[in-house]
């Protein structure tokens, strides 16, 4: 039988724009992601001038996994991801990337692999820096205002409280998946990313005889 090697993720990347006046906006939900992937893994993210970015280092059953945040704001996200995927031989099917999902309502967060950019600049910047669309991308919902003109100014403005949380939750939700991801186990993965609804409540037990 041929020997099936598994994809497993080797770079997981979160998209957003440095410094703290961006810190809290819809566009920085990568960043909230391998910040949270981070405390996970109890790894710290520290500055890397080879990669312009927040990188860290994990050891997982022997595997060594890389998180980044690149600093070189969104529109120049490759630059980063390329330097360090390269740097280490990493393949884009060993990449994936954490990204504000407008056409996704907060709340959920999708898993995929490949696809267009969809107009996101960092994933732009990305293709064109890899010059291969093959990377996985966890697309986590910020929601759309409805217009397009308005979209620029919506992904750099903060959500609504309510908004936030239910984006924090889908990102909680998400990272149960992480294991599966590391260990290339990707349609368990998408299961867990994807299935958000809550197990049915069981009946009631019966009253103890009195």
């Amino acid at each position: 039988m041929p020997l099936i090697i598994l994809c497993m993720i080797k770079l997981f990347v979160g998209l957003g724009n440095p410094g703290p006046e961006y810190e809290a906006t819809r566009h920085n939900a990568g960043f909230w992601w391998i910040d949270a992937l981070a405390r996970e893994l109890k790894v710290t993210l520290q500055p890397e001038r080879s990669y312009w970015g927040l990188a860290a280092r994990a050891t997982v059953h022997g595997h060594t996994v890389w998180l980044l945040e690149p600093q070189t704001f969104m529109n120049l996200s490759g630059k980063s991801v390329a330097a360090l995927a390269r740097f280490f031989k990493i393949t884009p099917e060993e990449i994936l990337v954490a990204h504000d999902e407008l056409d996704i309502s907060p709340g959920q967060v999708k898993l995929k692999r490949g696809g267009s950019h969809a107009g996101h600049n960092g994933l732009r910047d990305i293709h064109a820096q890899l010059g291969s669309p093959d990377y996985w991308r966890l697309r986590i919902g910020i929601g759309h205002p409805g217009v397009k003109s308005d979209v620029a100014n919506w992904v750099l403005k903060k959500p609504a409280p309510d908004q936030r949380t239910l984006i924090e939750d889908s990102i909680a939700h998400s990272l149960k998946a992480w294991p599966a991801l590391l260990a290339g186990e990707m349609d368990k993965a998408t299961l867990l990313i994807h299935t958000t609804k809550p197990p049915r409540p069981k009946p009631p037990r019966p009253d103890a005889a009195v």
